[in-house]
């Protein structure tokens, strides 16, 4: 009989906790004006590895409206992602996380 209620629980748990977990993304896809200032927000305030903040704004969160945000070739996105942030973001990061970014895409 407890092997039966664990079973009921579990199969009423499991969807409710995926549910739960499900797309954070949409929850957390707020827009931002500017690459610089998602890329300041997740990078100073969240304190995310340089590419992984990058990555973050191009694909989860509308830049001007745009989304995804960073350009449909790994050469356009490294263009415009280092026409978008500041000089202290390295070209070798930037080249890293377009390569990722359009891998995800």
């Amino acid at each position: 009989m407890r092997i039966v209620t664990a079973l009921i629980t579990l199969s009423l748990a499991v969807p409710v906790g995926l549910a739960a977990c499900g797309d954070s993304a949409a929850m957390d896809a707020d827009p931002f004006d500017t690459l610089q200032a998602c890329y300041t927000e997740h990078a100073t305030t969240e304190k995310l590895p340089v590419q992984e903040a990058i990555v973050v704004c191009c694909l989860d969160h509308p830049i001007a409206g745009v989304h995804p945000s960073c350009k449909d070739t790994q050469a356009d996105c490294v263009s415009h992602v280092r026409a978008a942030l500041d000089a202290s973001v390295l070209d070798a990061d930037i080249t890293a996380s377009c390569m990722t970014y359009i891998s995800m895409k």
